[in-house]
């Protein structure tokens, strides 16, 4: 389908579009750095032991090791890139936890930030008019569930930039020749950050397929496979097999079902949790991605496509469809460019792009109310717990802890040792062990982390929040035998 022609802008319109996008995306990333220095909490452990502890060991050569590590259902890409941040922050001088996970989890912000500059991107890819891409970029840039998991080191954000660009260049109607290898690349990218972002390969293939493009189908074909070669690669070279992480993975999740130890949702989760976390951005994106149908089908079938896909696993966690989500800003840009073609000249078609950046600027205002209930996390009295700075004291604790020079064993007593920040945060090489570990009075460590009340005939050393740091009589440590960096 040819590209339509671009509405006629006058140059006001020009200029109140660079400043929209210009705004959402500054703000957007404002809020993602604040974020990323303040907040030291935990959504899911895998935030920690799928990128930052690998990462922490390749660097520093110790961390905790999380099954995925162990049996090889995650390939080394992710760690890789988080390992390079680390390593530029030691370069920088910022070689302690404050330096290396503020400015890794900076780079992620500002990849966030990246994230929806490239929904304007495909947007414009599409036809939308400048000011209608930066409405529609806004409501990835500014929305409360983009910016909660923004500085997070997980793979669907790392994924989602090379996924929404990627399809910018591969799926644009008009896109040359380089643009569609340099977007099926991107997208090869992508996978090999987070392998669920095939799905995203698949429907360029069938998008192209149907539009009888078989030339470029073919080209784009031999792009993912030179990922795909690169992918196995790795895992060769770090698993000892071929495609080693990606049999793994599929054989727990698909083959033995065992995700849904984690917990089972119905279809209709991923709706109802965008729904209770920012409702009206929701119904906006939705509908504006609607009317984008005629002109945008391909991208359009390929993020529904995407979403349930997702919604049919029995185990579903809200980050999971993070790299839908500027898919569907980019999607509502186009679509509002379509109302927009059908409204004569007048100050009120200028007014319904600001709308839309009104209500995600107002979802950026009621992020900081977030719950883990409007998350679609845990049950119970937790679940209406404030989702920000979850065991972030405890962190900052360990953080404190690693900066004892008597230090020689830590005992975390106060949660399960995969809701703390690992090594990541301690960043002292000595053994640490979980709550089930061997009592007090084993000598294998001098310091335990546990609750306010519970010093028993330790002395207090910090405390913060609920959580405490105690000094054991004994001043020095025996060797545990039984160690284990494995994370129990």
């Amino acid at each position: 389908m040819p590209t339509p022609s671009p509405r006629p802008e006058a140059s006001s319109e020009r200029l109140l579009a660079r400043i929209v996008l210009l705004v959402a995306v500054g703000v957007g990333a404002a809020l993602r750095v604040w974020l990323a220095l303040t907040d030291d909490g935990v959504y899911w452990p895998d935030e920690i032991y799928q990128s930052l502890e690998p990462a922490h060991r390749l660097v520093f050569g110790y961390g905790m090791r999380a099954w995925e590590f162990i049996d090889g259902a995650r390939n080394w890409a992710l760690p890789a890139m988080v390992a390079a941040l680390f390593e530029l922050s030691t370069w920088m001088g910022l070689g302690e936890p404050r330096g290396y996970l503020g400015l890794t989890r900076g780079a992620f912000a500002l990849l966030g930030a990246a994230t929806a500059w490239g929904s304007a991107r495909l947007a414009r890819a599409h036809g939308a008019s400048a000011l209608a891409a930066a409405a529609g970029a806004s409501l990835f840039a500014l929305t409360a569930v983009p910016l909660y998991f923004a500085p997070r080191a997980l793979s669907e954000n790392a994924s989602a930039l090379p996924v929404v660009l990627g399809l910018a260049f591969a799926l644009a109607p008009d896109a040359s020749r380089r643009q569609r290898l340099v977007g099926a690349s991107l997208l090869g990218l992508a996978v090999l950050l987070r392998l669920q972002t095939g799905i995203f390969c698949v429907g360029l293939l069938a998008v192209l397929v149907a539009r009888r493009e078989w030339r470029p189908a073919g080209e784009a074909l031999a792009v993912l496979a030179g990922w795909a070669l690169l992918f196995g690669l790795l895992d060769w070279l770090t698993w000892g097999r071929w495609f080693h992480s990606a049999r793994v993975y599929l054989d727990f999740n698909l083959l033995q079902g065992k995700a849904a130890t984690f917990g089972t949702a119905p279809f209709s989760y991923y709706g109802h949790v965008l729904w209770r976390s920012m409702g009206a951005p929701t119904a906006v994106a939705l509908g504006l991605s609607l009317l984008a149908a005629r002109r945008a089908p391909g991208a359009l079938a390929v993020a529904a496509v995407f979403v349930a896909l997702h919604a049919w696993q029995p185990h579903k966690e809200l980050r999971f469809i993070l790299p839908v989500l500027p898919v569907f800003a980019a999607l509502a840009g186009v679509g509002l460019d379509s109302l927009l073609r059908h409204l004569p000249p007048s100050p009120a078609r200028l007014a319904l792009p600001l709308v839309v950046v009104a209500v995600a600027g107002a979802s950026a205002l009621r992020m900081g109310r977030l719950t883990f209930q409007d998350l679609g996390q845990y049950a119970g009295a937790k679940a209406l717990a404030s989702a920000w700075d979850d065991f972030g004291p405890l962190n900052r604790l360990l953080i404190q802890a690693g900066e004892l020079e008597d230090l020689c064993g830590l005992k975390v007593e106060a949660v399960h040792l995969a809701w703390s920040g690992g090594y990541s945060y301690l960043h002292r090489d000595v053994p640490l062990f979980p709550s089930h570990a061997a009592g007090r009075n084993s000598g294998f460590y001098n310091y335990v982390l546990t609750v306010a009340g519970a010093e028993g005939a330790g002395r207090r050393v910090a405390g913060e929040g609920p959580f405490i740091l105690v000094r054991l009589p004994q001043t020095h440590c025996v060797p545990d035998p039984n160690w284990t960096s494995r994370l129990p």
